[in-house]
């Protein structure tokens, strides 16, 4: 079964469908290496090409949103929404998930630690604690 990274649920994220042409043509040599799940308002056909973008990764780094480009893999109804799943046809947009996913989930980390000491936390603070406890989740090998 296909792995996918679950998307924290307290950093926004907009799915927009793109042109099929911007979808890469060369295809992963072990598609079961899966992608990412996140929630969405709105459902997807299955195999609809999706841009992938992460506002508030800009507003991190001053700059403009983190995205990239897969697939929906898999839509179901979930709430007043959908959960989908996003697949990915190139090593190159596979890859820049995984970072864009790790950047994510340190910064819903550093959220975490704040609650938890009531005092503000920088991602310098987690993020190598973050990294020692679960960056290998995020490696090739564990999607295997």
């Amino acid at each position: 079964m296909r792995q996918y990274f679950r998307h924290p649920t307290d950093m926004p994220v907009d799915l927009v469908p793109s042109q099929a042409s911007q979808v890469p043509k060369q295809r992963l040599h072990n598609i079961s290496l899966g992608g990412v799940a996140c929630n969405c308002n709105r459902a997807f056909i299955n195999g609809t090409p999706i841009e992938i973008r992460i506002p508030l990764l800009g507003s991190l780094q001053g700059g403009e949103h983190a995205s990239c480009y897969g697939l929906i893999a898999w839509c179901q109804p979930q709430g007043d929404g959908f959960v989908v799943g996003v697949t990915f046809t190139d090593e190159e947009n596979l890859f820049r998930l995984r970072m864009i996913e790790q950047i994510c989930q340190i910064e819903h980390y550093r959220r975490e630690r704040e609650q938890l000491l009531g005092r503000k936390v920088t991602v310098e603070e987690v993020a190598q604690d973050w990294i020692e406890q679960f960056a290998s989740s995020y490696s090739r090998d564990s999607l295997n």
